[in-house]
């Protein structure tokens, strides 16, 4: 079942929803990717094949790609030998299908810039998943591209300011932690700083969004390990979380804290219930400040297989993955080192330099996660968005639309100062190439734009709004209120 969206206005929710609303924003005159995958096998058959295709083509099913193959739109590309115009981070993904992360990644995306890579075969088994090239999507991307011209979509002046200065904070009180010891309130704001990287510099950086320039994104994407974390497995859980947000099957993100937070909203009776989540409106925040543990002292590292995305599908063994393994564990020994080791060699072996790495993880996880679980949890988010593709055996569902209706924004400029962009949430899944520093002049247009095509965009003037929002929601889901019905309430 899906929640159908209504249209109204409650409290400072907004939603904006018309009566000539096209189906799902999809465009039925477009040529589905099956479709053109079989005029693409028929055309190999006949050696009519362009010059980037091999002459001995293999078909295989999706499970069967090597490690240094992707797929996309059912064709196979080989990546051993490809020289990547935005940098080796689509290494990540090697051996598996791609489709939807390429075309959200590529907004100008052309049947020629497929052409640069070396065709090897057809996948047997693919099959769409969303639709793109929509009437809706056309328009977004029109419209924006006239605020954001082509190839000035990534860091502004004022972009590369605010990263400096929080790089600039958190290398100072790094210093003072390392050098003249931890203290209680060293730690609180040491840790917020952390999370500032987190959310202003790392974040753009891993999407390719602060410069055209791929070395600059890797450089700063190495925030998120200087912050405890690691830039690949962040690569693969978010960038799947991107592709398939809300999504019950496929969301990494949806499922992260479980078994004792509900993100999705389960059925009622489902094995994943519990009595305990009744009660978790009012403990997933304190438990979400422990995120920090989790994450510094798990042996996902050791392996590079961030295991939210296994569970959903994604395939992590490709060559590039296994050679930065030993990176990636020695930048987290070194965190361990510089964050937790260090206290106790001026405060002894005692309490008190507990307490202090104790006090620094709650500050990072706290203001790291509050941000991002307002996104996609907030009442009326849409929770089952390949619910109709999945009932009709075929994909008829906008991945635009899709991106709208499961994302939330509040406040402005300001917030976006703080949060890196992260309260643009909408605009940021629409765009996540671009950076977060144009998302408050694209806003009112994709707003207006929403409206004209009745899809629900939910937007909030401040952020503690969307708090009391999400908190609701989060209660609903953990008691699956929204799945009973009301008699003569109109409410269902």
């Amino acid at each position: 079942p899906t929640h159908s969206p209504k249209t109204k206005k409650v409290g400072f929710f907004f939603q904006v929803k018309h009566s000539h609303r096209p189906s799902n924003g999809v465009n039925r005159s477009k040529m589905p990717p099956e479709a053109s995958l079989r005029r693409r096998i028929s055309a190999a058959e006949q050696d009519d094949e362009p010059d980037n295709v091999v002459s001995t083509e293999v078909a295989k099913k999706m499970d069967h790609l090597s490690p240094n193959e992707v797929a996309i739109d059912g064709i196979i590309y080989d990546l051993t030998d490809f020289d990547h115009p935005g940098g080796d981070s689509i290494r990540v993904f090697g051996g598996n299908d791609v489709t939807v992360q390429y075309k959200m990644i590529h907004p100008y995306h052309t049947s020629k810039h497929l052409e640069k890579m070396k065709q090897v075969g057809v996948v047997t088994d693919f099959k769409a998943e969303y639709v793109f090239d929509t009437p809706f999507e056309q328009e977004v991307k029109r419209e924006v591209f006239k605020i954001v011209r082509r190839g000035r979509e990534f860091g502004t002046p004022g972009y590369f300011f605010r990263a400096i200065f929080y790089v600039c904070l958190m290398a100072f009180l790094q210093y003072n932690w390392v050098t003249r010891g931890s203290s209680f309130l060293l730690a609180i704001v040491y840790g917020m700083s952390q999370a500032f990287i987190g959310l202003n510099v790392q974040h753009d950086a891993n999407h390719g969004a602060c410069s055209k320039k791929p070395w600059v994104n890797d450089l700063l994407g190495f925030g998120a390990d200087w912050i405890g974390g690691c830039k690949w497995h962040w690569m693969e859980q978010h960038w799947t979380h991107h592709a398939y947000t809300n999504d019950d099957t496929k969301d990494p993100d949806a499922h992260g804290a479980e078994p004792m937070i509900l993100f999705h909203d389960y059925p009622p009776n489902h094995p994943a219930r519990s009595w305990i989540h009744r009660l978790q409106c009012f403990y997933y925040l304190p438990l979400l400040g422990l995120y920090w543990f989790s994450e510094v002292f798990s042996f996902q590292i050791l392996d590079l297989r961030q295991r939210g995305a296994q569970a959903r599908g994604i395939k992590m063994e490709s060559d590039f993955l296994v050679k930065r393994r030993p990176v990636a564990t020695l930048l987290r020994l070194l965190y361990i080192y510089s964050n937790c080791v260090t206290p106790f060699l001026f405060h002894g072996l005692s309490f008190v330099p507990l307490l202090h790495i104790f006090v620094m993880a709650i500050s990072e996880s706290l203001t790291l996660a509050i941000p991002f679980s307002l996104s996609h949890n907030f009442e009326n988010a849409e929770r089952y968005p390949m619910a109709e593709s999945k009932l009709k055996g075929e994909a008829s569902v906008c991945w635009f639309k899709a991106q709208v209706e499961t994302s939330s924004t509040y406040g402005g400029m300001i917030s976006g100062m703080v949060t890196g962009g992260l309260n643009f949430q909408v605009e940021h899944h629409l765009f996540p190439r671009m950076s977060s520093a144009w998302y408050p002049f694209i806003a009112p247009k994709v707003r207006e734009i929403c409206k004209k095509h009745g899809v629900k965009y939910a937007y909030y003037p401040w952020i503690f709004q969307n708090l009391v929002s999400t908190w609701k929601y989060m209660r609903d889901a953990g008691t699956a209120a929204t799945w009973e019905l009301r008699p003569l309430s109109g409410k269902a």
